[in-house]
């Protein structure tokens, strides 16, 4: 995976359950969602499982501690024949914020997706998500796209 002198990006490992779980907490309640612990820990075995279509990839500071992570979802399409994926969460720690840390965890999994040729990387935020779109539109192509959801 990428990595530099300041930083290190790595797929998640199971011992870093106890640190990609406060970033995950911080990650919730910063979207306001309420996950029980259940769905959290469910969630974090499908990461760590050998089925690859779950994923994540955390970011490390130089002394190896996580400081944000990007979980992603592959997934099969009906337009092509290779997987696509969804960057389903992206969190960076308050205090590691507007030091490249977002960017390089999207670049890294831009490059695990060339590696393994899926046909692309997509995501979706919230329209007043500010912060995270101007480093979006430096990074992607916005669509013009609009999201409708129904709850089961």
């Amino acid at each position: 995976m990428r990595g530099s002198a300041s930083l290190n990006i790595r797929p998640a490992q199971a011992g870093d359950s106890d640190e990609w779980l406060p970033l995950w907490q911080g990650y919730c309640a910063a979207l306001q969602g309420d996950i029980p612990a259940a769905t959290t820990e469910g969630g974090w075995q499908r990461i760590v499982s050998p089925d690859p279509s779950v994923g994540c990839l955390i970011a490390c500071d130089t002394g190896g501690r996580p400081i944000g992570f990007a979980n992603y979802i592959l997934h099969p399409h009906t337009w092509g024949l290779h997987q696509v994926c969804y960057l389903e969460d992206l969190f960076v720690a308050p205090e590691a914020r507007r030091a490249g840390v977002g960017r390089a965890l999207i670049e890294a999994l831009v490059s695990l997706g060339r590696q393994n040729g899926w046909r692309r990387v997509y995501w979706h935020t919230h329209a007043d998500n500010h912060p995270a779109r101007m480093l979006y539109d430096r990074l992607a192509q916005r669509t013009d796209y609009v999201r409708y959801d129904i709850d089961l």
